[in-house]
């Protein structure tokens, strides 16, 4: 059974910088997507990135200031966060799936998330 666990989240202010990471276990293999999803308060949860076998993948909103990576020897993906802006502020979850899928109702295994607060 897959398992994920987000760390790293915080208080910034904006123009600042956090690393999030999602330390999972129990993965069949190393071919597999993990992806980040956000959900602000009165907001729906949405895509931020994902990374696969196949390339990464970015939300538009997050594009050049966010770069996702990961480490297989260590079962952990990781999301680098700089110039933050205060509409970044959610919970960030991590997922996985077998591709980046865009239908996030594919997504499994979701963590418990992370508080993600930027200051004006």
């Amino acid at each position: 059974q897959v398992q994920l666990v987000e760390s790293g989240g915080g208080l910034v202010q904006a123009g600042g910088s956090l690393r999030l990471s999602c330390a999972g276990s129990g993965f069949p293999s190393d071919y597999y997507a993990i992806g980040w999803f956000r959900q602000a308060p009165g907001k729906e949860r949405e895509a931020v990135s994902c990374i696969s076998n196949n390339g990464r993948t970015y939300a538009d909103s997050v594009k050049g200031r966010f770069t996702i990576s990961r480490d297989n020897a260590k079962n952990t993906v990781y999301l680098q966060m700089n110039s933050l802006k205060p509409e970044d502020t959610a919970v960030y979850y991590c997922a996985t799936a077998g591709v980046c899928y865009r239908d996030r109702s594919r997504f499994g295994s979701w963590g418990q998330g992370t508080q993600v607060t930027v200051s004006s």
